[in-house]
C-alpha cells in the first residue's frame, strides 16, 4: 500500500509541476509521519486510521498551508495530523452529533456531522473533506465525503482516499 501512495504523490507532483515548475515547492509538504504520530491521532480521535490514510501520510504528513500554498488535488490543502485533531475537536464542538440532516445520500447516516468523519482535507472556507468511518448500511468504510459548513448536502466522492486521488488526477486531465 505504501508502493501506491508513493506512486500518487509522484503523480500529484509531477502533473503540477508539469504546469508550474515551482509546484512541488509550493505544496511545502511535510515529511511523512510515524507510527507515534498515527498512535497519537488514532487515540485522540477515538478511531483507527485506515491504512490507505496512513500509507498516504507515511509519505507526507500533510502540508503548511500559507498564502501561494498550492492545493494538493482540486482546491483542498492535506492538513497534517495535528491539524485533524484539531479541526476534529472543533466540528464536533461547533455541530451536534445528533442533529439530523435529510439531504444525505443513502451511503451516509444522515447526520449533520458524525464524530467518525475524519476531516483530512480543507479548502480554507471551513469546508472539509473526510473520510467516514461510521458508513450507513449502503455505504463502506473509509469512504470519502465532503462536510459542508453551511449546506447540509453530503454525497459519496470515492469509495476510498486513494480512489478520490485517482479520480482528482483523472478530471484535470479533462
Amino acid at each position: 500500500m505504501l508502493k501506491q501512495a508513493e506512486r500518487l504523490w509522484s503523480l500529484i507532483i509531477g502533473k503540477g509541476a508539469a504546469k508550474d515548475t515551482g509546484f512541488q515547492e509550493a505544496l511545502r509538504l511535510r515529511p511523512g509521519a510515524g507510527e507515534a504520530e498515527f498512535e497519537h491521532a488514532e487515540k485522540a480521535l477515538g478511531l483507527k486510521l485506515p491504512e490507505e490514510m496512513k500509507a498516504f501520510y507515511q509519505v507526507h504528513n500533510g502540508q503548511d498551508w500559507d498564502l501561494g500554498s498550492e492545493p494538493f488535488v482540486r482546491n483542498l490543502t492535506l492538513s497534517p495530523l495535528e491539524e485533524i485533531v484539531e479541526n476534529w475537536n472543533f466540528l464536533r464542538e461547533e455541530f451536534e452529533a445528533d442533529e439530523m440532516e435529510p439531504d444525505i445520500g443513502q451511503e451516509i447516516k444522515p447526520l449533520l456531522w458524525n464524530d467518525k468523519w475524519i476531516p483530512i482535507a480543507s479548502n480554507g472556507g471551513g469546508d472539509y473533506l473526510c473520510l467516514d468511518m461510521d458508513p450507513a448500511e449502503a455505504g463502506q468504510v473509509g469512504q470519502v465525503l465532503y462536510f459542508w459548513h453551511d449546506w447540509g448536502n453530503r454525497s459519496v466522492e470515492a469509495a476510498s482516499l486513494f480512489s478520490f486521488i485517482q479520480i482528482c488526477l483523472d478530471e484535470e486531465d479533462e
